[in-house]
């Protein structure tokens, strides 16, 4: 089969490489339909997860087709359209019990394009697949669920149940790429009372509009402090979500929030960020951080199938497969293509 292969930050290649084929009686083999790159992807790429080995098939989201079952398997079988997520869960350990499956003690949590191989190729083998894999709801196309896989859970479980949003907040999303876009509009489920995205691209805080936010900053021109304490009558916002990654955007979210609120981190560092604990200590704020566990994906798909949700949004371009190459390059230089999510299908 062709993959994406990393071979060493900043190497990457289309190459021909050996089908995956069961391992475990719990595996399955999944013919990838639609898969997309993730902003992990690209921070693997410039070596901030060291964890990656070269010769790693890189891509953690996809929708396929089920080729082949191992002999555990009872949810799924071959003929089965289902949505391959981000997270692999075994479903018996003490964190997977509590619907924590980032963090699953028997082999899965987030391994997909990090430590096994991804979905970034024509074939997936996708461990613990009776608890990683969902059955795409009949009438759903591949784009409607293809965001299920990673960025929607992320955004609605990192940011809005993280930071527990609750009606008539003032939510405050800094980054508006394809995560604070999903957080955003998840973010509306809950009713709070304003939603401000803020970006440095106005392309951007113009897709944040059309996902939901009520108001925008660019903080290349606006002071975005100033601007969120004017309409908060100076006690800043009650939820600050960071969706960058950061560490000014992560200092930024704890110069916006109010006392007593919550900030919630959902951007991957790369890098050490400040925390300003000589100003935060007195101020009652909740900080959390997490990966995502994907627990709330069934409800996303059945907000999805009900027509509460539409991700279709997300996808702003479109290539075949084996063009992932130049997907890369349009996906990479967003600030000049104007790219969130990219699209190959095979």
């Amino acid at each position: 089969m062709q993959a994406l292969i990393y071979h060493g930050p900043g190497d990457k290649q289309w190459e021909s490489k050996s089908n995956p084929s069961i391992g475990d009686p719990t595996d399955a083999i999944v013919k990838i339909d639609t898969t997309t790159i993730c902003g992990t992807d690209l921070h693997i790429l410039k070596g901030d997860v060291p964890t990656v080995d070269e010769g790693r098939t890189l891509g953690h989201e996809a929708v396929g087709t089920v080729v082949e079952t191992g002999s555990a398997v009872m949810n799924v079988r071959e003929g089965d359209k289902v949505l391959v997520s981000c997270i692999s869960a075994c479903g018996r350990c003490m964190y997977c019990k509590q619907g924590m499956y980032s963090q699953c003690l028997n082999g899965g949590g987030w391994i997909l394009g990090h430590l096994v191989d991804g979905t970034q190729a024509e074939y997936v083998r996708t461990p613990f697949a009776d608890n990683s894999l969902y059955q795409v709801p009949e009438g759903l196309s591949d784009e409607q669920v293809l965001f299920l896989a990673d960025i929607l859970p992320t955004g609605f479980e990192i940011g809005v149940l993280n930071g527990t949003v609750e009606p008539g907040d003032t939510v405050a999303v800094v980054g508006a790429g394809p995560v604070g876009l999903a957080a955003i509009m998840t973010a509306k489920l809950y009713g709070p009372g304003r939603i401000i995205a803020i970006d440095l691209a106005d392309s951007r805080l113009e897709r944040a509009r059309e996902f939901g936010a009520d108001e925008t900053i660019n903080n290349s021109s606006e002071n975005a402090v100033e601007r969120v304490m004017e309409v908060t009558d100076g006690l800043g916002a009650d939820v600050v979500m960071e969706a960058v990654g950061l560490p000014a955007t992560f200092e930024l979210c704890t110069e916006l929030v109010r006392p007593g609120g919550r900030v919630a981190n959902i951007g991957v560092h790369g890098e050490p960020a400040t925390l300003h604990l000589e100003t935060l200590w007195i101020k009652n704020v909740t900080i959390t951080t997490g990966l995502v566990n994907t627990s709330s994906t069934p409800t996303l798909l059945k907000l999805v199938s009900e027509g509460r949700l539409d991700p279709t949004g997300f996808a702003t371009h479109h290539f075949k497969l084996n063009e992932i190459m130049d997907a890369y390059d349009v996906f990479a230089d967003a600030a000049h293509t104007n790219a969130m999510k990219v699209v190959l299908s095979s």
